[in-house]
């Protein structure tokens, strides 16, 4: 069968997610020099993109690297005293690794892979502490557990401390409102729900966050925001930036402001009703013990990951699935063998959905057979 890392309309791993051909053509077209108008005109129509997907009327940053460099941005420019870490999945666990490297205090709310913070609870601790930042994941790729980071930024807000959210898998997928949900500094990147070649992370900050970052020592210099905003306002990035993959961006993001982004939340939305009632239905057939690792309500719409039975490995699922012409993951972590996450985000639809979900119940029904009885 064909290889399903070749076929459009199959892919669907966690992240990288597929691109669209045209899309990956536009890498193609002749170098520009990246210090001309030529450039800053392409910045500008990226800006007017950005803009819409993040909500905001401020800059948007655009940084050559994965979403981990404007992670280590935030903290380095965030202001000076101890951060409180919310860690639910491993992606969150990597957010507060970053705060440690890079020498601050912290404390940690650790929460059960696949739950979400307990805002009461975040609440008693943002006032027994005095505390400079908060960091938070949005939508954790590990567990597909989607945090209420409206309310995060709320109550750190609140507490004196800014929020500094990692949406890698949220923006472009889930709602997230910059402007009008107060938010301090929220990131994505490139290869996640806006379905673009991994290579470029997105960020952006309140004016108030990069006042006080401009008082900051240590800030670094390659991922210092200060400079990403000053430059940003010229329709330029700091350093040399991946010019291929701004072609590839200013076609894509273009076409996600067009799809507009209710309309895009919808078709996600969608997309992951379908894949909880598919897991349902297959537990229904072949045991309780296939479910959704996230809880109920605090799911995100770009991906899923399915707790598989104890008789069961990830590694044969993904191999069976391939066998099928379809690439999905496996879980992540400690979740890795336990596991397998479907990512429906991007510009995947519910039709393309379907037959991946068709291939994944074949290979369960396949896999399951050969269980030995109990």
């Amino acid at each position: 069968m064909t290889s399903s890392l070749l076929t459009n309309g199959t892919f669907f791993f966690p992240g990288p997610t597929e691109v669209r051909a045209e899309v990956m053509q536009q890498m193609t077209k002749p170098m520009i020099p990246h210090r001309g108008p030529l450039f800053e005109d392409m910045f500008a129509r990226i800006q007017d993109s950005l803009r819409v997907i993040f909500g905001t009327t401020r800059s948007v940053y655009v940084s050559s690297s994965s979403a981990t460099g404007l992670m280590e941005a935030a903290v380095r420019c965030a202001p000076a005293g101890r951060v409180l870490s919310i860690v639910n999945g491993a992606f969150s666990a990597r957010f507060s690794a970053i705060v440690k490297a890079c020498a601050r205090e912290s404390d940690v709310i650790d929460v059960a892979w696949g739950e979400t913070v307990d805002l009461d609870v975040l609440a008693e601790k943002l006032r027994a502490t005095r505390y400079a930042a908060v960091t938070v994941v949005h939508s954790e790729t590990s567990t597909g557990a989607l945090t209420d980071v409206r309310t995060v930024a709320r109550l750190a807000r609140e507490n004196g401390a800014v929020c500094l959210v990692d949406s890698v898998t949220g923006i472009g997928g889930a709602e997230l409102r910059f402007d009008d949900w107060e938010l301090d500094f929220a990131l994505t990147g490139s290869q996640k729900a806006l379905a673009l070649p991994p290579g470029l992370a997105f960020a952006s900050a309140t004016s108030a966050f990069i006042e006080q970052a401009k008082a900051q020592p240590g800030r670094g210099l390659y991922f210092d925001l200060v400079e990403f905003d000053a430059y940003a306002s010229k329709n330029q990035t700091p350093n040399t930036p991946a010019i291929p993959l701004f072609f590839a961006a200013e076609m894509q993001l273009a076409a996600i402001a067009e799809e507009t982004m209710a309309v895009r939340w919808a078709r996600h939305a969608a997309m992951a009703k379908r894949t909880y009632e598919w897991v349902d239905a297959l537990a229904a057939r072949h045991g309780g013990e296939l479910r959704v690792l996230a809880t109920a309500g605090k799911r995100s719409p770009s991906v899923t990951s399915i707790t598989l039975p104890s008789t069961i490995k990830s590694s044969g699922v993904l191999k069976a699935v391939a066998s099928r012409g379809f690439t999905i993951g496996s879980g992540y972590g400690k979740n890795k063998d336990t596991s397998i996450r479907i990512g429906h985000m991007g510009d995947h639809t519910l039709e393309g959905l379907g037959r991946c979900l068709a291939a994944c119940d074949d290979a369960f029904a396949e896999l399951l057979a050969e269980r030995p009885a109990p």
